[in-house]
C-alpha cells in the first residue's frame, strides 16, 4: 500500500513532503535535527504544515532503534512511499571495523531502495555518511561530495569515481537536486540551506535564530573553525592564548608580543607552541584572520579595505596574497560563491 498526500486547501501551497530513511542504528541527531529545522520553518512562516515529514522504514511502520538508543517510530514501510517525494533525505550509521575505525553501516536493503526511489524525488540529500549510501546506490559518481570527516578517506577509497571534499559541511550538486552534508550538527546547517532555497533566506535565517545558532554557516565553509581545528592543547596557557588571540585579532600580534604574554622568550615559546598547536604563532594567527574574513564577505557588502581592517589582515593586497596562499581562491570570487542571500 502506497502512502496517499492529501490535497492541500484552496489558494495553499501544498505541503512539501520529506521522506527520512530510518533503519537499526541510525544516527537519532541525523534524523531528529532537519525535522526540527523544518518543524520551525513551518513555524516561523505561519504554517505548521510547510513540511510533511514522514519517517520510512525497511520494515515497515513500528520501532526503530537509533545510535544513541532511543527509539523512534516509522510512519510507514519502504515499499509504501510512494513517488510522490519533493526531499528524500538519507542519514548515516557506523560502526568500529576490525582495526577499531569507525565505518558506515551499508545496509543492501537501503541501497537499493534509496537508488530505486532517488530518480522519483525532487531533491535528495544525505547526511553525515549517509553519503556512502548515496554512493553506494551510484547516485555521486562523477560528482562532488561531502561526508563526515573521519569516513572521507574510505569514501574516496571505495568510490574512487566520486570526488570527495572532506573539508565543506555540506556540498550542493547537480543544479541543487543532489545535497551531501558534513557529520553530526552539521545536518542543522545543512537542513537551513535547503529551507533558504525553498522559503527565502530570511525564513532560513529565523529558524537559525530559533535553534540559537551563532551563524547560519555557508557550505563552503570548513566542517572546523580555527579554534575547534586544532586539539585543546597540554598546557592550559596556551589554550588561554589562543582564545586571547581570537578576541584580539584587529591588532598586532607579532610573535614577541604573545611570547611576552606567555612570559616566555620567543624562541621558546615559538617551539612550545607549535608543540601544543601543530603550527606556528604566525600561521596560527593568519588562518584565525582569515576565518574572520570569511565571515565578513560572507555576510556583508563591507569594501575588501573594510574588511582586511576587520580581520587584522591590514591591506587589501595581505588579504589577497593570504586567500590565495590558504584557500587558493579570491575574496572577491569567494563573496560571490558565499555570500548569504
Amino acid at each position: 500500500m502506497t502512502e496517499t498526500t492529501s490535497a492541500a486547501a484552496p489558494g495553499t501551497r501544498p505541503a512539501h513532503r520529506v521522506v527520512v530513511a530510518v533503519f537499526p542504528d541510525v544516527d537519532l541527531l541525523d534524523v531528529t535535527g532537519p525535522a526540527e529545522v523544518f518543524a520551525l520553518a513551518g513555524r516561523e512562516t505561519g504554517g505548521a504544515d510547510r513540511y510533511r515529514v514522514r519517517l520510512a522504514a525497511p520494515g515497515g511502520a513500528g520501532e526503530v532503534r537509533t545510535s544513541a538508543g532511543v527509539r523512534l517510530v516509522a510512519d510507514l514501510g519502504f515499499d509504501e512511499v510512494g513517488a510522490d517525494v519533493d526531499t528524500l533525505l538519507v542519514p548515516g550509521a557506523v560502526y568500529r571495523d576490525g582495526n577499531g575505525d569507525l565505518a558506515p553501516r551499508l545496509d543492501p536493503e537501503v541501497v537499493e531502495w534509496v537508488r530505486a526511489t532517488a530518480p522519483h524525488a525532487r531533491r535528495v540529500a544525505s547526511v553525515c555518511v549517509g553519503a556512502h549510501v548515496l554512493a553506494a546506490a551510484g547516485l555521486l559518481d562523477g560528482r562532488t561530495a561531502t561526508t563526515h570527516w573521519s569516513t572521507a578517506a574510505r569514501l574516496a577509497a571505495d568510490h574512487p569515481e566520486v570526488t570527495v571534499d572532506p573539508d565543506p559541511i555540506f556540498v550542493r550538486a547537480d543544479r541543487g537536486r543532489l545535497w551531501t552534508g558534513a557529520g553530526i550538527s552539521a545536518c542543522l546547517d545543512l537542513s537551513l540551506a535547503l529551507v533558504a532555497e525553498d522559503l527565502g533566506e530570511e525564513t532560513a535565517l529565523a529558524v537559525a535564530r530559533q535553534l540559537v545558532m551563532y551563524l547560519k554557516r555557508q557550505g563552503g565553509q570548513s566542517q572546523f573553525s580555527v579554534p575547534l581545528s586544532r586539539p585543546a592543547a597540554g598546557r592550559r596557557d596556551i589554550d588561554e592564548l589562543r582564545l586571547w588571540i581570537a578576541d584580539h585579532l584587529d591588532e598586532e600580534l607579532p610573535a614577541e608580543r604573545l611570547a611576552a604574554r606567555m612570559c616566555l622568550s620567543e624562541r621558546h615559546f615559538a617551539r612550545v607552541f607549535a608543540q601544543e598547536t601543530g603550527t606556528s604563532p604566525a600561521a596560527y594567527v593568519e588562518a584565525a584572520r582569515i576565518e574572520v574574513a570569511r565571515r565578513h564577505l560572507e555576510t556583508s557588502d563591507a569594501p575588501l579595505a573594510e574588511v582586511a581592517a576587520r580581520a587584522g589582515l591590514g591591506s587589501v593586497e595581505t588579504l589577497h596574497r593570504a586567500f590565495r596562499r590558504r584557500l587558493a581562491t579570491t575574496p572577491a570570487a569567494y563573496r560571490r560563491r558565499f555570500r548569504t542571500g
